[in-house]
């Protein structure tokens, strides 16, 4: 506390990139998240929690030393003797994991292990909406399985939670970044495409042709991004087996009436992605239109030290969702009673009378301190509570408490076993 009214507070605020998360917003937040797992468990999915620090060389090896996340959005630090970085992602924290705990014992071909995650990551990007420096992702990994059909089972177990959320106005786009066998021989084609034209392009795309070409696509100046639009593909050049696997994938997804496009110009912006990849985008979000991304990193289970297990997954973004999820969907449930005290003996009735409702299952709320009447009243009213229940001395000597319906306006007498009735719908008021 300040000694005298001339001490000035400093104004504290959010760091630049993270946001609070308010009450009025929580329940939006909660509702995407309950349906999530509600939705995930359908499909055998179960929840990891992993740590939000990990050793800083996870995400150099697993996503790529030379992508922007890892040369320029990492928040790492010194711990001591370690390198430390909150996580940017985390499908290489689930990996590690994965393979920390071998899970990878019990993890088949015909049953792989279906894992899910909720939670925040961390990225130290330009903030603009929908995208904050602390973010929330909720994310799916499918680990064991090398078969389209793990690809487009996952694809369909999201595109139905989408409509689930009422979600409308998305375009699916798939494509295959090849494997070890067919992308060398693309890599190469590519430089020698892109050779002639450097001048023409920014200096990242100049340092992603040394460090790793197929980054150039993801280039965000719009004069690169149209020079690139006649470069060659990988789709020109996949091997057999890269060939069958995305096609495959089409014919399922077609087969699950799941609507997609083709872009040979994705290749999304982790180094460990191969095969299929894919990204769900919303003409409702303008530039920045990515809902969510994923795809197929078969190697990098290996990479991190086991066995060699394929992988598929995708993390999606709540705050982007969010932006997406239409008026009204996830409001917060309504607080069941307003408890109105009516003078000193009913103030006192009232506190315990609260602590009843509460352990009868209602959701109830008083004063901590004696109000007038129309100042409890308003209260109630703001707080969106269905009923108030008048407790006074005259009410407590008779065991019957006025039950006033916020909603319609209709009052009547009511016994305690009545409020809890009314409040789980058992009982009208009126």
């Amino acid at each position: 506390m300040c000694a005298t009214t001339s001490c000035s507070m400093k104004n504290y605020r959010a760091v630049r990139g993270t946001r609070d998360i308010l009450p009025d917003e929580v329940p939006r937040w909660q509702f995407v998240e309950a349906t999530a797992r509600e939705h995930l468990h359908r499909y055998g999915f179960r929840e990891i929690r992993t740590p939000v620090l990990e050793g800083t060389e996870l995400f150099a090896r697993s996503v790529g030393a030379s992508t922007d996340i890892v040369r320029k959005e990492m928040y790492t630090f010194s711990a001591g003797d370690e390198s430390v970085t909150l996580r940017p992602e985390n499908t290489a924290s689930v990996v590690r994991a994965f393979v920390e705990h071998s899970l990878h014992r019990t993890a088949t071909h015909e049953y792989p292990e279906r894992l899910y995650y909720i939670g925040p990551m961390f990225r130290h990007e330009r903030p603009q909406k929908g995208r904050q420096r602390q973010f929330h992702q909720v994310g799916v990994e499918v680990l064991g399985s090398a078969s389209p059909l793990a690809d487009a089972e996952t694809l369909q177990m999201l595109w139905s939670w989408l409509a689930r959320l009422q979600i409308r106005g998305l375009t699916l786009s798939i494509n295959s970044v090849g494997d070890a066998t067919c992308r060398p021989g693309f890599r190469e084609a590519l430089r020698a495409w892109l050779l002639p034209r450097l001048p023409q392009l920014c200096e990242d795309c100049n340092r992603r042709y040394a460090e790793n070409p197929l980054r150039v696509f993801d280039c965000k100046v719009e004069a690169d991004r149209a020079l690139l639009g006649d470069a060659p593909t990988l789709l020109d050049l996949l091997c057999a087996p890269c060939r069958a696997h995305f096609d495959e994938v089409q014919a399922l997804l077609r087969g699950y009436e799941i609507p997609f496009t083709v872009d040979g110009r994705m290749v999304r912006g982790l180094d460990y992605y191969q095969r299929t990849v894919f990204e769900v985008t919303s003409s409702a979000l303008g530039a920045q239109n990515a809902v969510l991304g994923g795809g197929r990193y078969d190697g990098l289970v290996e990479e991190l030290g086991g066995p060699p297990v394929p992988g598929f997954g995708f993390a999606l973004g709540i705050e982007r969702l969010l932006l997406l999820l239409p008026e009204g969907e996830g409001a917060a449930a309504p607080l069941d009673v307003a408890v109105i005290a009516l003078g000193t003996d009913g103030f006192a009735a009232a506190v315990s009378l609260t602590r009843r409702l509460r352990e009868g299952g209602v959701s109830a709320v008083m004063p901590l301190a004696e109000r007038p009447l129309s100042a409890q009243i308003r209260r109630a009213e703001r707080q969106g509570a269905r009923f108030a229940l008048f407790v006074g001395k005259d009410e407590v000597a008779a065991g019957r408490y006025g039950l006033k319906d916020l909603h319609t306006g209709e009052q009547r007498e009511a016994t305690l076993e009545d409020v809890v009735g009314a409040a789980s719908g058992r009982i009208h008021v009126g």
